[in-house]
């Protein structure tokens, strides 16, 4: 904006907007002087430091949201209950409201990352992948309001503000923070809306699991009391905090905190973070919904959990020698493996790996890629043919927020695959599937802390994107209702991992998930990283 510059006389002063931008400049000056010095970084962010341009991707500033998706966001969960009993009339009306109006004790901030599939019988629907306590999907998603610059970083730091009300520590013994090991663009966003929504400092803090000397610190009372290092070396109480700590957050994060955390390491290890868990908080679940006779499931591959590095061949065999093996506790598409052939089952055997079990699914591919069809066998439907005629596997990201009055969606997006599905799977090539299947954005440097985005594959929810996905409002509509299924899940799991007191059951939590080398990690009073 020309105007923002043009001077009419020497005493003329700089406009806000040229204020804002000037310290967003030295904001990021800070972040490149600090890497120099040490991993982990704090950095103050003040009411009014919010620009769009550091926290949309470019490609989303100027898109503008489809119909179709902006149509869904505005139903309201009413309606998209009418509408979803009107096509599924086995699902009951009344208790399917009651599961929207359900409100976490813990998970209150989720995304589930989804396929669409079909069977050998042509039915299609969503079928849940993984479901995530750290969900990125701000800066991919379009304004569904174009006056609201802040989009879903507003809805969900007022939410946010309704977890100050319960704080042990008041306003003026401590400090809200936004603390994160990747992802700065959202992250910075995150503390940019919630000092607009909060009219207070918000410190924003890198948190890095390679960092021998973090900015972060706990309380050695078992208290759980979160502080931060400032640039002076000086420490701050934070009375809150938005975690967008992502790898092995367990490792650094107290699992019982006087610090409100927004989510509480607790849904990690619940299922957020940790796909064995989650399998079996769906499995409960799922059976508690059978009970009652919703006519609701949690739809999921079928799942294999708990096997061991020598048990693999077997179960590769007995689905036919195609299946995804996942490390459960990794995530950003790290620790998957797409298994099609011998040579990438001897890979996978021959490598050395951190943890004592996997989790082995049923692989979603190409309904001609297999020889024979297990009963229960799901395919992905894939984008519209392209100009080439080529189909590629999609996925969709539904991120949602559990507030006053249960659920609502907040963003969606969705994300492509390397290559096109190809009609045939070559015996002697490796890792074939996985360039067709595997979706995740993020790609792992060299080093414990670096990622970079590749967001070529980026699928917006905008008038251009969206219609490649080949979704309509209901299928939007059927990936709401699975994330709020699976949140509520891996919600219920952490009721069971915590007794009268709220106390962790780490007894139980191990006999559910007895993983030697998970319980190391832990941290504990005393250790950075377990023990």
């Amino acid at each position: 904006n020309g105007s923002e510059h043009r001077h009419h006389s020497n005493c003329t002063r700089p406009s806000k907007t040229h204020l804002v931008r000037s310290k967003a400049t030295d904001l990021l000056h800070q972040y490149k002087m600090a890497a120099a010095k040490s991993k982990g970084h704090s950095t103050v962010v003040d009411l009014g430091d919010f620009l769009p341009e550091n926290h949309w991707y470019p490609r989303c500033l100027n898109a503008s949201i489809h119909p179709i998706v902006s149509s869904f966001f505005n139903l309201g969960n009413k309606r998209i209950v009418s509408r979803y009993t009107h096509l599924n009339p086995h699902v009951d009306e009344e208790k399917l409201l009651e599961i929207f109006q359900y409100r976490c004790k813990y998970f209150k901030w989720a995304g589930s990352d989804l396929f669409h599939t079909t069977d050998s019988q042509g039915r299609r629907g969503m079928v849940v992948v993984e479901t995530n306590s750290c969900p990125s999907g701000q800066k991919s998603m379009p304004l569904l309001t174009e006056t609201d610059e802040l989009g879903g970083y507003r809805t969900l730091m007022q939410a946010f503000t309704d977890e100050l009300r319960s704080a042990p520590i008041s306003k003026e013994e401590g400090d809200l923070a936004v603390i994160y090991d990747k992802n700065k663009m959202e992250a910075w966003g995150y503390a940019g809306a919630m000092a607009e929504v909060t009219g207070e400092k918000v410190w924003l803090v890198e948190y890095f699991f390679s960092d021998d000397d973090p900015p972060v610190r706990w309380s050695e009372d078992n208290l759980g009391t979160m502080s931060i290092r400032d640039d002076q070396g000086q420490w701050h109480v934070i009375r809150a905090a938005f975690r967008y700590v992502t790898q092995k957050p367990w490792s650094r994060f107290a699992l019982s905190t006087r610090t409100v955390v927004l989510n509480p390491i607790l849904t990690c290890l619940a299922g957020g973070r940790n796909k064995a868990m989650a399998a079996k908080a769906y499995d409960f679940y799922n059976a508690e919904l059978q009970s009652t006779s919703v006519g609701l499931e949690i739809n999921i591959p079928e799942t294999i959990k708990d096997v061991k590095k020598q048990e693999i061949p077997l179960w590769v065999e007995s689905f036919g020698g195609q299946v995804a093996i996942k490390v459960p506790y990794s995530n950003a598409g790290q620790g998957v493996y797409t298994i099609t052939n011998e040579l990438e089952l001897q890979d996978f055997m021959e490598e050395e790996h951190q943890y004592d079990k996997f989790i082995v699914q049923a692989l979603i591919g190409n309904s001609s890629w297999a020889q024979t069809h297990r009963p229960g066998a799901l395919f992905h439907v894939g984008t519209l043919p392209d100009k080439k005629n080529n189909i590629y596997v999609s996925d969709v990201r539904m991120m949602v927020l559990n507030a006053e009055g249960g659920f609502r969606p907040v963003t969606c997006y969705a994300r492509s695959a390397h290559k096109p599905l190809a009609k045939d799977l070559k015996p002697d090539v490796k890792g074939q599937a996985w360039d067709m299947l595997g979706t995740n954005l993020s790609k792992k440097l060299t080093g414990n802390d670096n990622w970079t985005t590749e967001t070529n594959r980026l699928v917006l929810m905008d008038r251009k994107d969206f219609n490649t996905l080949g979704l309509g409002v209901d299928d939007l509509i059927e990936a709401y209702v699975q994330t709020v299924l699976s949140t509520i899940a891996i919600d219920k799991m952490c009721s069971k991992l915590c007794g009268p007191g709220g106390q962790f059951l780490e007894d139980l939590f191990m006999s559910l998930n007895d993983d030697a080398a998970l319980a190391s990690e832990f941290y504990r009073p005393g250790n950075k990283e377990g023990g």
